[in-house]
């Protein structure tokens, strides 16, 4: 009947990371946005509109940059997540509603502005509301905006009592409380948060461009006064940035993220930047310049205490501060994940404390191993994987062997000392008492062995292991 219609098949999956793509685009105006599926995004413009010079430009230069990449789109702005929907989705000249305007905006539309399910829509029509301004009556709103999520005192224009809602509890008990809940989020009775996407970060810097830049070189100068910037607002506040990420706004919309990480604090713009130079040479030629990037912001998304550093004459607080950056730029380069270090487990079991656990590089603020202060003739520096069983002979049953076999050979001992004493933990129950012998045979070579088992307390007959071989 239409030979002209085109059609395509519904794609959620495609539609969903497209919405997620504006959403990343979208963050040009604000940090804070989140998701309103199917088709919308709801942007927190606190304290963001006098950038741009007020929500009426703020409004249309979103509109007109959307409608450049081929969107068609509709943007209001109003005091509640719930009104700006409402007006976005339904009003006949969507955009920016006045403060106190909300609830005369809302009168006029439809009961479905107000996010409600299609069954309790169908409801309200069949006793005969169907515009909101049935259930609110001739109520006005008036108030101001609060500094995060805005906050309404609505009163009657008469009496100045609350919203005459008709029939308020009928209506509660009939059509359910989400109903009223979601009338009094809009008129702003109820508050609604907006939960963003990715968390706000500690600290922002950014700068926009009259025209694209397309060179690293460019990218580095930016990347150099931003950090500059953030400088300044972390030492006001006594902190230095762990996570920092580089957020490159691309004309056609596409936004490329750079992360790095630091193993301590850091503030300081030199810093910053080596670690990004890493960053931007392990990726070699995967940032995609396109036409050009017309906006950039650094932002500090994880920061931490950073007191100022005393350097002794030994050099030795450098030296640790040289052994974080080189850990940090390595961890640019090759990926945080990649740079690991061995983390001793605290135990009094010695196969137990020496099976170490890797663990990224700097990922808790005292990223120091903390190892026992043993004396390295105590302990052999060999240790087998596990203790193997020996057959061992003693002249007294607390004593040191006198010979012992191990792997098919028999070792005839000429000197021991010991034995050190070694307990489990005492929330183990199981476990059973070490006596470890530091021995040696005739042909010099050194053992460690030990016996488990206390005689005639723990066991009637202990057994033998050997643990490790000296040097």
């Amino acid at each position: 009947m239409i030979p002209a219609l085109g059609v395509a098949d519904d794609d959620p999956v495609a539609d969903g990371a497209l919405l997620e793509a504006i959403a990343d685009w979208a963050e040009r105006y604000t940090p804070l946005v989140a998701l309103d599926p199917p088709d919308g995004l709801m942007l927190d413009i606190t304290g963001c509109a006098h950038l741009f010079g007020g929500e009426a430009e703020l409004l249309a230069d979103l509109a007109t940059r959307l409608r450049s990449q081929g969107f068609f789109v509709r943007v209001a702005v109003a005091d509640t997540p719930g009104a700006a929907s409402a007006a976005a989705r339904f009003a006949a000249i969507p955009g920016v509603i006045p403060p106190g305007g909300a609830a005369a905006m809302l009168a006029a539309l439809p009961l479905a502005a107000l996010r409600l399910d299609r069954e309790t829509v169908s409801a309200l029509d069949r006793v005969g509301l169907k515009k909101i301004g049935q259930v609110i009556g001739g109520a006005a709103c008036s108030g101001k905006v609060g500094t995060t999520f805005p906050t309404r005192t609505c009163s009657d224009q008469k009496s100045g009592s609350e919203i005459p809602f008709r029939s308020r509890a009928p209506l509660v008990a009939r059509f359910g409380r989400d109903f009223i809940r979601r009338l009094d989020q809009a008129l702003g009775l109820e508050e609604e948060a907006i939960n963003p996407r990715r968390p706000a970060p500690a600290l922002i810097a950014e700068r926009r461009f009259a025209e694209p830049i397309v060179r690293q070189e460019d990218i580095a100068a930016v990347l150099s006064s931003l950090a500059t910037t953030l400088a300044k607002g972390l030492e006001a506040q006594g902190l230095g940035a762990r996570h920092l990420e580089l957020s490159l706004f691309r004309v056609d919309g596409v936004v490329k993220r750079i992360a790095v990480g630091a193993g301590r604090p850091i503030r300081s713009p030199k810093l910053v930047l080596d670690l990004f130079r890493e960053k931007f040479a392990g990726l070699g030629e995967d940032i995609d310049m396109g036409f050009g990037f017309d906006m950039a912001r650094l932002a500090v998304a994880a920061a931490a205490p950073a007191d100022a550093a005393q350097i002794d004459l030994s050099g030795a607080a450098a030296a640790e501060a040289d052994l974080d950056g080189l850990i940090d730029r390595i961890g640019a380069r090759l990926g945080r994940q990649r740079v690991v270090r061995i983390e001793s487990h605290p135990s009094h079991i010695p196969e137990q404390a020496e099976i170490h656990t890797w663990q990224p590089a700097g990922h808790t603020a005292d990223s120091r191993p903390q190892w026992a202060e043993k004396d390295p003739i105590d302990r052999p520096l060999r240790l087998l994987a596990r203790p193997e069983p020996v057959e061992a002979i003693a002249e007294v049953p607390d004593g040191p062997p006198v010979r012992f076999r191990w792997r098919r050979v028999l070792y005839q001992v000429a000197r021991a000392e010991g034995p050190e004493r070694i307990s489990p933990e005492w929330w183990h129950d199981d476990g059973l008492t070490r006596d470890y012998f530091r021995v040696e045979d005739q042909a010099g070579y050194r053992f460690w062995l030990y016996r488990e088992g206390l005689y005639g307390r723990e066991l009637t007959a202990p057994r033998w292991y050997l643990h490790g071989v000296f040097a």
